[in-house]
């Protein structure tokens, strides 16, 4: 397919070079033309601007910073694109920003596709590479081979702006992840223990085993709580444990205490002999959301993620 490559970055060329070396036809720009060196060195063209690069193109790809220089990028290939085309951004973006330019080209005959990468720069380079796309399933189909040519788990997510919640939730969730380990670990160190042995320790229990996303589908997705893996009663007690001892060591423990509350006000719903993560449904329902995932949609999606 005949592909424009707007944003040369370090993810941006590298998923350039792999859409260039999977048989597609790659003009590309960026503000650094430097930075094409070697993909014009490859075969692709130049680009003198974001209306050039998408000028005849089929499909468009983007990656850049964030929403203002998608915004920017948008006001040329507005210009460039042409009816039947196709625009996936792979930018991590704001998906309001994606639905108001779904819009905006939609009038002109243009899928416009939110579809963020995820794996790094190391995933960019050899291809393996999660991409989740919101949009036309329509366009996603037509334009997968684009897709497959610079990753390899290309995922149609649902409408517009989808993917880049995809997107958002992965990334809040590692780096609430990884500042919860700051606390704990930092409370694990302070009351004595070597931070190698910690982590070896944790790696070897159940949470190091089988981390918190991998248990979603246990308890949480399908709103079943009985019979409890492990009671609400006994983690409560736990945690009250660990608060304890950060106390007595003068270590601060935001995330621990509100996870303490949290499991607080679950047990004072009556809900102690239910599964611990029980105290999860009081987020749900102060968002004012219902997650209950149908069993065999969800067994359907575990075994598929399994063969994967």
């Amino acid at each position: 397919m005949k592909v424009g490559f707007i944003g040369l970055g370090t993810m941006g060329a590298s998923m350039a070079a792999n859409a260039l070396k999977g048989g597609h036809a790659l003009a590309v720009h960026d503000l650094r033309r430097e930075s094409a060196a070697r993909l014009l060195a490859a075969g692709a063209t130049w680009a003198d601007s974001p209306a050039a690069a998408a000028a005849g193109a089929e499909v468009v790809l983007t990656s850049l910073p964030g929403p203002p220089e998608v915004e920017a990028v948008a006001a040329g290939l507005a210009q460039g694109m042409r009816a039947g085309s196709a625009w996936f951004d792979l930018s991590t973006n704001s998906p309001t920003l994606m639905r108001r330019l779904h819009g905006e080209f939609a009038a002109r005959g243009v899928d416009v596709l939110d579809a963020p990468v995820s794996g790094g720069p190391r995933g960019a380079a050899s291809g393996k590479l999660a991409i989740w796309v919101g949009g036309s399933e329509a366009a996603f189909d037509r334009c997968k081979p684009v897709l497959d040519a610079i990753g390899d788990q290309a995922r149609y997510v649902g409408p517009i702006g989808a993917g880049s919640v995809a997107k958002l939730v992965h990334n809040l969730f590692g780096y609430i992840m990884t500042t919860g380990l700051a606390e704990v670990f930092s409370m694990g160190v302070k009351a004595g223990i070597e931070p190698l042995a910690i982590w070896e320790a944790v790696r070897q229990g159940a949470i190091g085993r089988r981390g918190a996303f991998d248990a979603m589908p246990d308890q949480f997705l399908p709103d079943a709580y009985e019979p409890p893996a492990f009671a609400l009663r006994l983690a409560f007690k736990d945690v009250s444990l660990a608060c304890q001892l950060g106390r007595e060591l003068g270590v601060p423990m935001r995330l621990s205490n509100l996870v303490q509350a949290e499991m607080q006000e679950a047990m004072n719903r009556g809900w102690a002999g239910r599964d611990s993560r029980v105290a999860m449904k009081l987020q749900t329902e102060r968002a004012g959301v219902e997650i209950k995932v149908d069993p065999q949609r969800l067994a359907e999606a575990v075994e598929g993620m399994r063969r994967a």
